[in-house]
């Protein structure tokens, strides 16, 4: 399965950057445009592992509950 990588802009709009078949490879080219961000850029870069494209970006538009933190009820 191959790593690709995403821009994550607001409103959880996505734009694949670029696709590898190594995570070592994904993962600096992630660093490498996360290096050029600047200050008024308004998304981030992501990794991830997905069958394909489509599984990607269902996965990047996926809502993920936040963990419970110490002392709080369940």
């Amino acid at each position: 399965m191959p790593y690709f990588v995403y821009e994550i802009h607001p409103m959880r709009i996505v734009k694949k950057a670029a696709e590898f078949d190594k995570f070592k490879d994904a993962s600096a080219h992630a660093k490498e445009l996360r290096g050029k961000l600047t200050s008024t850029d308004s998304y981030s870069i992501k990794v991830i592992f997905a069958e394909n494209e489509l599984h990607a970006e269902e996965m990047l538009g996926e809502v993920r509950e936040k963990p419970p933190t110490t002392g709080e009820d369940y």
